[in-house]
């Protein structure tokens, strides 16, 4: 019999690369700005009442700076893992993203920047991510503290879609996205 784990999907708070308008994808040392840090405590205490279980982050710095503030907030102590890091981007890491509209090819999921991840191998990360999380759930509600374009393929895991039917939005700076995932 299959239950429901409930997915809680908070988004870094604003990152410097965030205000500057640079790609950021898998860089690792980019921080969270003032702002982000009050995105990441009003997340942090937005989280409270949602009572999770358990958190995981991803282990690029914007988003163990959001996950403490999460895990200051609950009380629960996180983990990382690179399989919630952000889309990689490859030599288009730290260029100007209002540069990229004419290198990126937005509408093909398997196109990527040289030493990037395409947004299929992005979704079949997730995916793998979330089929094992699904089969030894820590808890029954479940922080992850992840990237909007991470958020975005878990949204189309969730709703079995593939790669080419991710959501087009990307959830803001600061927010929970709530999943629910039949495990």
């Amino acid at each position: 019999m299959s239950r429901p784990l409930t997915l809680l999907l908070v988004r870094h708070g604003q990152s410097e690369w965030n205000a500057t308008g640079r790609m950021q994808g898998q860089t690792a040392h980019v921080p969270l700005t003032a702002l982000g840090h009050e995105q990441a405590a009003a997340a942090a205490r937005e989280l409270v009442p949602l009572r999770p279980g358990a958190m995981l982050a991803s282990d690029l710095l914007r988003a163990v700076q959001t996950a403490e503030h999460c895990a200051t907030a609950t009380g629960l102590p996180f983990s990382t893992t690179p399989a919630l890091r952000e889309q990689g981007y490859g030599e288009l890491e730290g260029l100007p993203s209002r540069h990229l509209w004419d290198v990126v090819d937005w509408t093909d999921p398997h196109w990527s920047a040289p030493g990037g991840e395409s947004l299929a191998e992005l979704h079949a990360r997730v995916e793998a991510f979330l089929k094992n999380l699904g089969a030894e759930p820590p808890a029954d509600v479940i922080a992850l503290v992840t990237h909007g374009d991470t958020i975005r393929a878990a949204q189309a895991v969730v709703a079995g879609l593939g790669p080419d039917a991710m959501p087009a939005v990307t959830p803001h700076n600061g927010s929970i996205t709530r999943l629910e995932l039949i495990a």
